[in-house]
């Protein structure tokens, strides 16, 4: 037998699906909607719908937008490329105010346990935005952990031939950690600290 009526069990369930909320959490969440007015929800409902319909990829670089070329892409320097492993990284990459660069998404990392190689990761489309934009500088701020360490080895030899500097994020960000929990002073000190990969 169910503690609530189905309809607040229902909407208990939905916000259980979201990352990082359990029971309690999504039984607050529901009787805060339950509680609060009635435009409060609809508004609510309203911003889930128009982004899911809204929201997709940037066509250069792989962000989150509406428009067909994220505003960074539009606005920032194309010639420093920082890679990251998913768009919610750029959010956490964005905390550093003194980057003037553009980004690219991976979509994933190089798991040969995942079976998830370098053809299924948005590697080719980085080679082509180097070759297209004469980018001086690719900073690798992939994860630092295994996969995220493979992967930037893997692309520094790919970018080799470019004649280009290739940096990786310092160690201020915790091996395994990944970026989108590290906050903003951890990262600008990572950025700044980057190394070359040779």
């Amino acid at each position: 037998m169910n503690d609530f009526d189905e309809s607040i069990e229902r909407l208990i369930e939905y916000f259980r699906t979201l990352p990082g909320v359990g029971k309690k959490t999504a039984q607050r969440y529901a009787f805060s909607i339950i509680e609060g007015e009635k435009l409060r929800a609809e508004n609510f409902a309203s911003a889930i719908v128009e982004a899911k319909e809204k929201i997709h990829f940037c066509k250069e670089c792989g962000n989150y937008t509406s428009q067909e070329i994220c505003p960074i892409c539009e606005s920032r320097d194309k010639k420093v490329i920082c890679v990251v492993k998913e768009p919610k990284d750029i959010i956490a990459m964005e905390k550093i105010k003194s980057y003037s660069g553009v980004y690219h998404v991976l979509f994933g990392t190089i798991s040969p346990l995942e079976n998830r190689g370098p053809n299924d990761i948005k590697i080719r489309e980085l080679l082509n935005r180097v070759q297209q934009n004469n980018v001086t500088e690719v900073i690798m701020a992939t994860n630092p952990d295994v996969e995220g360490d493979a992967t930037a080895m893997y692309i520094a030899k790919l970018l080799k031939p470019f004649n280009i500097k290739v940096t990786r994020l310092a160690q201020g960000v915790s091996i395994g950690s990944d970026l989108e929990f590290a906050d903003e002073v951890t990262l600008e000190r990572a950025m700044q600290s980057r190394r070359e990969i040779d």
